[in-house]
This record gives C-alpha cells, structure tokens and sequence, in this order.
C-alpha cells in the first residue's frame, strides 16, 4: 500500500542529480516542482536554478514546472528559467502531469519528475507511471498543511528506507 508513495531516487538535492544520465537512458522531458524543489518556498528563480534549465536545455531536454500554486509565483519563475509551466495543476491528479507531457511533447516513457513531497508530487507522478525523484527541501520554512503532512512523510520514508536496503540499493 506504502508502495505507491514511494520515489524511483532520493537525493539530497535537484542540483546533484545526474541529468545527463537520465538523458542518456532516453528520457527527454523533466516535469518539475518549484518550491522548496528549486528554491525555497515564495522565492523567485536564483542564478544556481536559471543556470540548471540552461544546462538542460543545452542537454536537450523540454522542461514544464507543475505547481498547484497561482500563476502570479509561477508564471515570473518559468520566463527566469524558460521553462513551460502549469499553475494550479491540481497534483496529484494526473491532468497536471499529462498536460505538462504535452506540452513538451513527451509521454511516461520519455518524461521523469522532481519534487519536494511524496503526498502530490511523488504519488501524482507514480499514478502515471513516471519515475520519480524525491529531494528533500531547501529550506524548513513551510506553510502549516505541509509541515503536518512532513510528518506523514518521515513515516513511509521509513518504510521506503527498509524496502531499499531489502533490494541492496
């Protein structure tokens, strides 16, 4: 049941995440979360994430940032980084990321996501068949609904974790 919570990878962070090898394994698109993913939640694009959709554009990926946040954060954030964008989607319902798909013109086996929870991101994301990345959080800071659901989290990470070390990841 904990199963579908759980992420494909587990970083510390998007910026240490081996795109190029992603690339290499046929994946084409990158559907992204912005807050406490990219920067911390509410803060515009920095030059470390302007400088990343640049490197993955070079790479040759199609970028869409999904967030079930209001266009006035999401819009400024996707010109910075020149990347598609969905306000609003709605994660985890799968319109969000099936819209994001073609928009970049990928499908489930050409597209992966990166994101903060397990709750919207990672198990939207799982609901379509799209490996996942989970990252922790850039910064503690975070609005009330999702610190509660944190602690839910560190539950089933738990399980995540043990299930891990069963395989020898």
């Amino acid at each position: 049941m904990l199963a579908q919570f759980y992420p494909t990878q587990w970083l510390d962070s998007t910026y240490e995440i081996p795109f190029e090898t992603w690339y290499e394994k046929g994946y084409r698109g990158i559907i992204f979360d912005i807050d406490n993913t990219l920067v911390p939640h509410g803060a515009p694009a920095t030059k470390e994430a302007v400088e990343l959709f640049r490197r993955l554009h070079k790479i040759g990926f199609e970028t869409c940032l999904t967030s079930n946040n209001k266009e006035p954060r999401v819009a400024p954030f996707a010109k910075a980084v020149d990347s598609k964008y969905i306000y609003k989607a709605g994660k985890p319902k799968k319109a969000g990321y099936e819209k994001a798909m073609r928009l970049m013109g990928t499908d489930p086996t050409t597209t992966f996501f990166v994101g903060d929870q397990l709750f919207t991101d990672v198990f939207g994301a799982n609901r379509i068949g799209i490996p996942t990345i989970l990252v922790k959080p850039i910064h503690p800071k975070e609005e009330i609904q999702i610190v509660l659901k944190r602690f839910l989290e560190k539950i089933v990470l738990y399980f995540y974790q043990r299930q891990q070390k069963k395989k020898g990841a």
